[in-house]
């Protein structure tokens, strides 16, 4: 009886110069996107005076936690992250419903318009009425002044409702045609079938309008600027901002505070605490994240 030899293929010179070079590549390309990141938290923590000295890398060299407290005692700042996490919460799940429904609608064979309609939400992505029609429209349909203001506009988003049709075009048909067999109208087949199949894409653009919710500002001052109630945490961040920067501080009241802020110190803690929401949640939906967006996108 023969004996089966199993040779170890050998790798050869210029293979292993490509993965070593490949490597460091990577490394860098690491180092490179995380450093801002960590140089932003190294000033976040030290006193805004000491850094104006420079010479901050990669570690705090006088620490302190002023910075976060002046940004977490801004005015309005706790009725902000109390909006902005609704607005997140509400706006994300009403806007993966509505673009789930309408890209199911889209990407059934037996409907008549699909490519019309692909055609025309395609066309709302480059041209727009612009911003002061946009505005009486909004006032007309009494949005200003609302908390709906930041919900309804963003239900329907193009891009999304493309990325998720193009997932479901995906998903063999044979798998509706038996449920369809079965009894099955197209309320079960979406909500049974269809969705479960498409966790992935879900979550992809669920992270999508979350990040989008909870870093706008803009629609608080342009629709809901005069009342504080409905103010958002990035606008309130933003005024703060302004308002440190436009600050004159004067060589007295530096001397009687113990750890001094400076623009660039709020700006850096303000900054830390708008991306540890998201940092946080990304981990958790990385796996779904990559697929969604891969299969999501190659198709056409």
């Amino acid at each position: 009886m023969e004996k089966l030899v199993l040779h170890k293929k050998k790798t050869s010179l210029v293979d292993k110069i490509f993965v070593f070079l490949n490597s460091i590549f990577l490394v860098l390309f690491v180092i490179i996107t995380l450093y801002p990141v960590w140089n932003t938290l190294v000033l976040a923590f030290n006193d805004g005076t000491d850094a104006l000295r420079g010479g901050l890398y990669l570690w705090p060299r006088k620490w302190t936690l002023q910075n976060f407290i002046t940004v977490i005692h801004k005015n309005n700042l706790i009725v902000g992250a109390y909006i902005t996490l609704s607005r997140t919460i509400i706006g994300t799940f009403t806007a993966l419903a509505a673009n789930a429904l309408l890209a199911y609608i889209v990407s059934r064979k037996r409907f008549l318009f699909k490519k019309q309609l692909s055609l025309f939400w395609v066309i709302t992505m480059y041209v727009n009425g612009g911003m002061i029609p946009t505005f009486l429209l909004y006032k007309s349909l009494g949005l200003t002044n609302s908390f709906l203001v930041y919900v309804i506009p963003g239900m329907v988003g193009a891009f999304y409702m493309l990325v998720i049709r193009t997932y479901m075009t995906g998903i063999p048909d044979s798998l509706e045609e038996s449920a369809q067999l079965d009894g099955a109208g197209d309320i079960v087949i979406f909500t049974k079938i269809i969705s479960p199949l498409c966790r992935p894409v879900y979550a992809t653009v669920a992270l999508f309008c979350a990040v989008a919710h909870w870093n706008s500002w803009f629609d608080a001052m342009l629709y809901n600027r005069m009342n504080s109630n409905l103010t958002t945490l990035q606008y309130e961040l933003m005024k703060l901002l302004s308002s440190v920067t436009n600050q004159s501080t004067s060589a007295e009241s530096m001397k009687n505070t113990v750890a001094a802020v400076t623009p660039t110190s709020v700006r850096s803690a303000a900054t830390i605490l708008t991306m540890l929401p998201i940092v946080c949640l990304y981990p958790f939906l990385q796996r779904y994240f990559v697929t969604g967006l891969t299969i999501g996108g190659v198709k056409g």
